[in-house]
C-alpha cells in the first residue's frame, strides 16, 4: 500500500486513546477536555433558529459577517484590540486555524520554535509543512519562558515561534514580562508568531488576557487565534478564528479555503449571538471555577501535589510530590486499568527531553463524579506503597 509514511507511522493521539477507552461507560474521564454538559441552552437555541431561519447553504469562506463583526468587537470590548472584519478568519475549529497558519508561514526548511509541553498537533503540522520543529523546554512548577533558553535555540533558519498562552497541559499564563520579551525576540530576530490563545476566557485570575498581537511591532507579524469551543465549552461545535492585519489575514484565508473552506453557518450566527452576551461567557467560567475549586481541594485532601496554575480546564499534580514513583506515563496507563479513571501524562506531549512526573487532570465534569475519581486515584496510589 502506497500510503504517506508520515500517517502510516503515527500513533493514536494520547487524547484519543484515553477517551477510548471511557467510552463503554466503565471509567471517569479526566483525560480529554471537554465538560459533560451539552452547552448552554440558550446556545443551542440560537443554533436551531439558525437552521431553520437562515440560509444553509456556503456561507463565505471567511466567515459570516455577523461572527467576523462580533469576533473583532468583542476582542476590543475584553482586550482592547482594534479590530475589523478585514482582522478576522473564522474556521472550523482552533485546529485547522493552527494549520491554516502554519501552511501560510512556514516553507520547507524553516525552523519553528515550540515550547514543550506543547498540544500535540503542533509539531506534525509544522513536519507536513516541510518544517522543522524546535522544541524549547519549560521547567515545571512555574513553567517560565526564559530569554537565553529561546535565544539558544534560533538559528538563520528560524521562521516562527508558536505560543500557547494559557498553555495547555500546564494551566499557566505567562507574565506581562515575559510577552514583552517574546515580542522583543519576534521583532529583533524577524520571528512570525503564531499565537494560540483558545484559552483566554477560561482564566480564574481575575486578570484580562493580553495577546502577543497587542506588543509593539507585532501587528504585522502575528496571528492571534480563537475558539469558541472553549469560551462556550461546546468543542462539537469546531467554530475558531484566526486575527491578524488585513494584509497577513487575506494569506492566511488562501490557506484555510483549502482545508475546509468554509464553517457550518448556523453555528457562526449561533456563536456570533453568544459573544454578545459577556453574562453567559462569565456564567461559564464561574461554572469551571467552582468545579476546579472541587478539583484542587479533593487532590489536596487526598494527599495530591496540585502544581499552581490560573487557566484552562485542567489542573496538574506533582507525582513524586504526591508520593508516586512512577513515571506519569506509567502510572496514566496503570490507573486508567486499575483505578479506572483516565489522565493524561505530560511526558505525551512533549517529544524532546520530556518531563516524566506531571500528571493532567480534567475538572470541567460534576462534582461526584470530581471527588470519586480522586479517591479511586488515592486508592490506586496507596496500593503500590
Amino acid at each position: 500500500m502506497n500510503l504517506n509514511p508520515i500517517y502510516a507511522k503515527m500513533g493514536t493521539t494520547i487524547f484519543e486513546h484515553m477517551s477510548a477507552l471511557c467510552r463503554d461507560g466503565s471509567r471517569i474521564n479526566l483525560g480529554q477536555g471537554f465538560p459533560d454538559d451539552s452547552g448552554p441552552p440558550v446556545l443551542i437555541e440560537a443554533a436551531a433558529r439558525a437552521l431553520r431561519e437562515r440560509s444553509n447553504q456556503y456561507p463565505p469562506s471567511a466567515g459570516v459577517p455577523e461572527l467576523r463583526d462580533t469576533v473583532a468587537d468583542w476582542y476590543g470590548a475584553t482586550q482592547g484590540l482594534a479590530l475589523t472584519r478585514d482582522n478576522v478568519i473564522v474556521t472550523s475549529g482552533a485546529t485547522e486555524a493552527i494549520t491554516a497558519a502554519i501552511l501560510a508561514v512556514i516553507a520547507p526548511g524553516d525552523e519553528v520554535l515550540l515550547f514543550a509541553p506543547a498540544y500535540d498537533a503542533y509539531a506534525p503540522l509544522v513536519r507536513r509543512a516541510g518544517g522543522v520543529p524546535v522544541f524549547v523546554a519549560l521547567q515545571p512548577p512555574q513553567w517560565h519562558y526564559e530569554r537565553p533558553e529561546i535565544e539558544a535555540k534560533i538559528t538563520p533558519r528560524t521562521r516562527a515561534i508558536i505560543l500557547n498562552d494559557p498553555l495547555n497541559p500546564t494551566g499557566t499564563v505567562a507574565s506581562d514580562a515575559e510577552l514583552a520579551m517574546l515580542a522583543n525576540l519576534c521583532v529583533t530576530h524577524d520571528l512570525f508568531a503564531i499565537c494560540d490563545e483558545v484559552w483566554e476566557a477560561v482564566r480564574f485570575d481575575g486578570q484580562p488576557h493580553r495577546s502577543l498581537l497587542s506588543y509593539p511591532c507585532m501587528a504585522e507579524r502575528a496571528v492571534k487565534i480563537g475558539s469558541a469551543g472553549k469560551i462556550f465549552g461546546v468543542t462539537g461545535w469546531k467554530i475558531g478564528w484566526l486575527c491578524a492585519a488585513p494584509d497577513v489575514a487575506r494569506v492566511l484565508a488562501r490557506a484555510h479555503q483549502f482545508i475546509t473552506f468554509t464553517t457550518p453557518p448556523a453555528l457562526q450566527y449561533a456563536v456570533a449571538e453568544g459573544l454578545a452576551m459577556p453574562e453567559l461567557i462569565a456564567e461559564r467560567r464561574d461554572s469551571w471555577a467552582a468545579t476546579r475549586a472541587v478539583l484542587n481541594r479533593a487532590l489536596s485532601e487526598q494527599g495530591f501535589a496540585v502544581l499552581p496554575n490560573a487557566a484552562t480546564w485542567f489542573s496538574c499534580i506533582d507525582l513524586p510530590a504526591s508520593g508516586i514513583n512512577l513515571s506519569d506515563a506509567d502510572f496514566a496507563e496503570r490507573a486508567v486499568v486499575d483505578a479506572r479513571v483516565a489522565s493524561i501524562p505530560v511526558s505525551a506531549l512533549c517529544e524532546d527531553n520530556p518531563v516524566t512526573t506531571v500528571l493532567r487532570l480534567c475538572h470541567c465534569k460534576p462534582e461526584a463524579m470530581l471527588v470519586e475519581a480522586v479517591k479511586r486515584l488515592a486508592r490506586f496510589r496507596d496500593s503500590l506503597a
